[in-house]
């Protein structure tokens, strides 16, 4: 058993292998992730293509299982996420791609053993009815709760923040589009940076809507840099969605202010591979 002394809560952490070490390529991530005492990652979509082609896959699923490290967490294809785009869930006229990554993405999560899935709900798009757009994404959603539940899976869908036209930015947002979508394994992805930044009340999140909440990632804010660079009590509110029943993982999704290893010290060994 790791030695918790100095920390205010158990949770168990995993890295976000697509934000910490990138100065390393994807394939070597895994095995840096390891040696820095990590027994569990979770990637965005780790690929360029809804549906890559079957030799990506491969050497991506050789990566991971040479570090023997697990993988708890996937997002599907977001489209291009460098030039803005936020996920393809409620995207006229991109439905076809958004059925063909979330079969891509359960299947390569299936073979991994990876039971969450992130679903990036998508950008407010320019000329596009608002509603009928909130429309298209319950269909797309409930789409990718079916093919999830096929292996026991589950859809998180969170708020961001500095994306203007991505419409969810607190808590409450994502709440209303799962109270009306009803599906039991779609839940909450409770990023404490993205809901700081927009201004939501983070003891609300942490200790009222923690039975609704399927994941938790951090960065400090402002920054989105490691713990201790900011100004959030991190360590606090993790300890507040642990009183409140919260048994899950931690994200570690912060950019390294310095190299990714060096960035890991706020973050003692013994805590990193308790996942």
């Amino acid at each position: 058993m790791a030695d918790l002394a100095g920390s205010r809560h158990a949770l168990p952490y995993v890295l976000n292998l697509s934000l910490v070490f990138t100065e390393l390529p994807l394939l070597d991530r895994a095995e840096a992730a390891r040696a820095a005492g990590f027994t569990a990652v979770e990637y965005w979509w780790p690929f360029e293509t809804p549906v890559p082609d079957a030799a990506e896959v491969d050497a991506f699923v050789a990566s991971v299982e040479r570090a023997g490290v697990a993988v708890t967490g996937l997002n599907f294809f977001p489209g291009d996420m460098a030039g803005g785009d936020r996920g393809l869930v409620t995207w006229p006229g991109r439905e076809d791609e958004f059925t063909r990554g979330v079969a891509s993405a359960i299947e390569l999560g299936e073979r991994l053993g990876c039971r969450r899935f992130n679903a990036l709900y998508g950008n407010r798009i320019d000329g596009a009815d608002p509603a009928g757009q909130d429309k298209l994404g319950l269909s797309n959603l409930a789409l990718a709760a079916d093919a999830a539940a096929r292996i026991d899976a589950e859809i998180v869908l969170e708020p961001l923040s500095g994306a203007e036209k991505y419409p969810l930015k607190t808590a409450n947002d994502v709440l209303k589009v799962l109270d009306e979508l009803g599906r039991d394994n779609v839940k909450l992805l409770a990023d404490l940076y993205h809901l700081a930044v927009n201004g939501d009340d983070l003891d609300t999140v942490t200790t009222v809507h923690t039975g609704r909440i399927g994941h938790v990632q951090i960065a400090d804010a402002p920054g989105r840099h490691q713990p201790g660079t900011g100004t959030l009590d991190i360590e606090g509110y993790l300890e507040k969605l642990q009183a409140a029943g919260y048994r899950g993982q931690v994200g570690v999704e912060y950019k390294p202010d310095g190299p990714s290893a060096d960035s890991l010290s706020w973050l003692p060994f013994e805590r990193r591979g308790l996942a």
